[in-house]
Formats: C-alpha cells, sequence, structure tokens
C-alpha cells in the first residue's frame, strides 16, 4: 500500500462554452489544479455536489478525456500526452463502471458478448473461451451462467450493475473507476453492490477510484476520500479522520447533512447560503468564500494552499494557514 498506481499532478480542464445572445465564447472551467495520489489496493473516493468535477476528473484519470494541462501518472508512467495506440495496452489495466448501467450496455448484444467484448479487443482468445470466461465472471458477481444467453433489458438495475462490473473485471484491470455506480440502485441493492465490490476488490487485489455525491455510501467502501468543490480539492484524508475531524467549512457542511439513523440523536445542520457559482466564471480567491460561513477578507483575494495540516490530512482553508 506504500506505491502509488496512480498519481495526478495539478490536472486542469476546461470546456468552451457559448455564453449570453451573442454566443460569446467562454471557458467552463470543470477541474483545477486537482492532485492526489491512489496507493496499490485501497479505494480513494471523491465526493462532492453535483457539477464539482468528480466524473470530469475520473475521466481525466482513464483518458476517456485529455487534459489541458497537469499529468497522469499511472504504474509510474505518464499518461498524459499518450496518443490512441499508446493508451491501447493501458487501457486493459484501467476501466470503468458507469452510473447508468442500462445506458452503458448495449441492448441489441447478449450478455455474453457484452461481457466478453474487451476481450475481444485485448486478448487473442477463441469465441468459445471468450464465451466459458464470460460465464464464469457472471457467476463470480452473483449472476448464473444461464444469464449468458439473455439481454440487457431482461434484469433489474441492480443485476445490469453486476454485468458493468463483470464487463469491467473481464481483462483483469488494476484499476476500476467507478462513476456513481449504486446512485442510481434502490438502497437495499446499494449495499450488495458496494459489498460485492469489496470483495472483488479482495479476491483481485483491485485498486478503486470511487466517485459518488452519497456521504454515507462512501464512508461504507473508502479507505481515504477527496472532497471536491466548483473543481478543485478542498481536503483529502483518510476516511475516519476526515468523518471525525473535518476541518474545511464545506466538508464539515456535507457531513452535516448525512442523515443519523438513530431518531434520538440531533444533529446540528450546517446550511449553506447563496447557489453554488458557475464554473463558467467562478469566485477570486477561495471558490468557496461565496457560501462560507467563516469567510475572511482574505478568501475573497487569495486562493488558498492546499497543506497538510496532518498526518495524510490535506486541506486548502485559509483558517489553517
Amino acid at each position: 500500500m506504500n506505491t502509488p498506481l496512480v498519481e495526478v499532478k495539478r490536472l486542469q480542464k476546461a470546456f468552451p462554452v457559448k455564453k449570453g445572445f451573442l454566443g460569446k465564447r467562454k471557458l467552463l472551467h470543470a477541474v483545477d489544479q486537482v492532485s492526489f495520489s491512489i496507493m496499490k489496493g485501497e479505494t480513494f473516493s471523491l465526493v462532492g455536489e453535483s457539477g464539482c468535477g468528480k466524473s470530469t476528473t475520473g475521466r481525466l484519470v482513464t483518458k476517456l478525456l485529455a487534459p489541458n494541462r497537469g499529468e497522469v501518472w499511472f504504474n509510474g508512467r505518464d499518461i498524459s500526452h499518450y496518443s490512441e495506440n499508446e493508451m491501447r495496452p493501458v487501457r486493459k489495466e484501467m476501466q470503468m463502471v458507469f452510473q447508468d448501467p442500462y445506458a452503458s450496455l448495449n441492448p441489441r448484444m447478449k450478455v455474453k458478448d457484452l461481457v466478453a467484448e474487451p476481450l475481444l479487443i485485448h486478448t487473442k482468445l477463441s469465441r468459445k473461451e471468450r464465451d466459458k470466461l464470460a460465464q464464469e465472471l457472471l457467476e463470480v458477481v452473483g449472476l448464473n451462467s444461464y444469464h449468458a444467453e439473455r439481454f440487457p433489458h431482461e434484469f433489474s438495475g441492480g443485476q445490469r450493475q453486476r454485468i458493468g462490473i463483470a464487463r469491467a473485471l473481464s481483462v483483469r484491470p488494476s484499476l476500476i473507476v467507478a462513476d456513481e455506480p449504486v446512485s442510481a440502485l434502490d438502497v437495499s441493492i446499494q449495499s450488495q453492490v458496494l459489498n460485492l465490490l469489496q470483495d472483488l476488490q479482495e479476491q483481485y487485489g483491485l485498486t478503486y477510484l470511487f466517485i459518488s455525491h452519497d456521504l454515507s455510501v462512501v464512508e461504507h467502501i473508502s479507505d481515504r476520500i477527496g472532497v471536491m468543490y466548483l473543481g478543485s480539492l478542498v481536503e483529502t484524508a483518510d476516511k475516519d479522520e476526515l468523518y471525525e475531524s473535518p476541518l474545511h467549512p464545506y466538508t464539515q457542511a456535507l457531513l452535516s447533512s448525512v442523515p443519523v439513523p438513530d431518531p434520538k440523536q440531533k444533529s446540528e445542520r450546517i446550511i449553506l447560503k447563496g447557489d453554488l457559482p458557475s464554473p463558467v466564471d467562478p469566485p477570486s480567491g477561495c471558490r468557496f468564500h461565496t457560501r462560507c460561513p467563516a469567510c475572511m477578507e482574505v478568501c475573497r483575494q487569495v486562493a488558498p494552499e492546499f497543506k497538510e495540516i496532518g498526518p495524510g490530512h490535506q486541506v486548502a482553508c485559509h483558517l489553517y494557514g
């Protein structure tokens, strides 16, 4: 667990957009100066509100999107500027599980072909060998081998997500980027899929980048957590450290909104005032200062540095300058 499988350094991604009546072109700053590392065999989670850049970061890590600036190191290699041909052997080592399992599965293909499709691209296995492996993988993720002859529409949401996980596992990747993998599922099914992901991690030695807006889900599966706000990381820490001693006011507000299962236990909710600023025109200084209950004058002028406050606990906030 001492060797980073993934290192992200000062990653930036902006998308050109048209804004206003005259269609003036501006930049939407989706990811800005994001840095973190993921150790081999651990689960690193990114959390934050919708539109904060979590999913874009996941796609930058897997090179489904090319960064404008910054570096992505995977297994000791800087893949930031790899061409498609150079990325082909690397893609076998990193796979994605998407939020909507139905949208990520071709409805015209049988399940055995969906699961075996990465094998067709990345291996020289025969059709018979691919079909056999697909059936074995379906059983690994909790389905039956006879499901291989069915189509995606014949399954429930939880079953379709299991098919997506089997497909990701087919080429034995080192890294799986799970982008909101349980947010479209019922709560009872969510825990089953999360338990499955943890069992597979132990069985295959997987490393996860887990993306979610749900802090209760993240608490269940994470080793370390990074909190994002408006395209930037504001805090990273071990799971227990983050939940027990959140430092950034945004992290504190997020954690205060998590429902407490005991109705007799009262928790003080931190209500953030104002709307989420536009990533097309982000605030100066600290991006959170427009909603921060502890805002100071320096917050409006100067962007805080990402500093280590304790062992493995980093925060970008002037309160800890």
